[in-house]
């Protein structure tokens, strides 16, 4: 009995020291990377939830400046957004730089705003936030191609041609999608009376876009201008935040040949973590959440705060209920592996939504969860090369590639 005592110790004392290797394996590999998160949308929540995102805001919100540290996250692009209701757009999307420029004054040893790539790995070798801006929606430039301009000087380094609000010159994905199922529905040519896809000032904005050096964002955009914008561009795409439409049917993700497409383009599909668009079946496990609280969320919504902010603040205030309800990260890695096996490991990232989204993965809650990706990754089968690319690489090249 003795004996088996003592062997069962030696097994054990042996099976945790593989797992401390493996545990320094992984975070190691993770501090290694240059982790680059493609959309983040913690400056609108800033000002939705009048916060300071200097300051500690666990439970609050998925981000804050020490937690990016903490995640090791080394480039951040910041989601500058509002929706289509919103007056005065391109004054929001000011306001939201305007924060992110005063936490930059601020904390100047830990963040810095950036504007030439080349400043990107000046940054991180001095350990500071490598900063940039993505402008979520078209319709913040209000058509005006110098408003365009105007914000590239700022630190904007992509737009999402639409959010899920069409522009004049540019039809969204949502608005596509309902199009065609009213079509459908009423068994007509409805589509044939409305413009969509880019018209000749969307080709305009594009060729602007490549002119600058500003990155074209697919995401959010429907299918007839998907594919205008992969005609017109001389660039490699962004997919900022989106998934695989064959595995979770959504209008927000893409379909195989879109996805072959960016692959062809050169560009890169970075992940989102809302579990509506990696799981199929959450949505209606949301719904019936959110019904239950629809007073509160409209009390909300009163005071003046978008939607989408007031049912994140009933998800903060319900954390227990609303991840027993959310899908596992199995399910978003599984969406990683799908578009690596149709177009390769370099077209691949992630574009998390952390702050734009009510529920994400249930083990990633926040951005400090982000080595729990490296170390599922590294489990599945990935090369440390490999990972290098996913979790940031892949964005890094997309980007350089803009430069004229």
């Amino acid at each position: 009995m003795k004996y088996l005592i003592l062997a069962l110790c030696f097994f054990v004392s042996v099976a945790n020291a593989q797992n401390k290797n493996e545990n320094k394996k992984y975070k190691k590999v993770h501090q290694r990377a240059i982790m680059a998160d493609s959309h983040n949308d913690l400056l609108t929540a800033s000002i939705e939830k009048n916060l300071l995102i200097d300051r500690d805001l666990t439970g609050k919100t998925h981000s804050d400046l020490q937690r990016f540290k903490e995640a090791g996250v080394d480039v951040q692009i910041f989601s500058v957004w509002c929706d289509g209701n919103k007056k005065e757009p391109y004054a929001w999307a000011n306001r939201e730089i305007d924060t992110l420029y005063a936490v930059a004054a601020r904390n100047p040893d830990k963040i810095q705003i950036i504007q030439h790539f080349s400043e990107i790995n000046k940054a991180i070798k001095k350990k500071k936030l490598a900063a940039l801006f993505g402008v979520e929606g078209g319709h913040m430039i209000e058509g005006d191609l110098n408003k365009l301009e105007a914000l590239y000087k700022r630190g904007v380094r992509y737009m999402t041609l639409t959010w899920n609000n069409s522009t004049e010159w540019a039809s969204s994905a949502m608005d596509e999608s309902s199009l065609a199922n009213l079509n459908k529905d009423n068994n007509n040519s409805l589509t044939q009376s409305r413009a969509t896809g880019l018209n000749d000032f969307g080709k305009q904005v594009i060729k602007k876009m490549n002119e600058l050096g500003m990155m074209v964002d697919l995401s959010h955009v429907g299918e007839k201008t998907f594919w205008d914008a992969i005609q017109t561009t001389t660039k490699p795409v962004l997919v900022s935040h989106s998934n695989a439409y064959t595995l979770c049917p959504v209008f927000r993700n893409l379909k195989d040949d879109q996805i072959d497409a960016v692959g062809k383009n050169g560009g890169v599909i970075q992940l989102n973590f809302y579990s509506a668009f990696i799981d199929s079946s959450f949505k209606k496990r949301e719904k019936a959440f959110l019904q239950n609280k629809q007073a509160k969320i409209d009390s909300l919504i009163a005071t003046g705060m978008q939607k989408e902010y007031a049912q994140s603040m009933i998800v903060d205030m319900h954390k227990e209920e609303s991840i027993a309800i959310q899908p596992p990260m199995e399910m978003l890695l599984k969406h990683l592996d799908y578009i690596v096996n149709r177009i390769g490991v370099d077209h691949v990232g992630m574009g998390s939504d952390f702050d734009g989204i009510s529920a994400s993965p249930r083990e990633l809650t926040d951005v400090t969860s982000y080595p729990l990706i490296t170390k599922a990754l590294l489990e599945r089968g990935y090369s440390k090369k490999d990972v290098y690319k996913i979790m940031g690489g892949n964005l890094m090249r997309v980007m350089k590639a803009q430069l004229n």
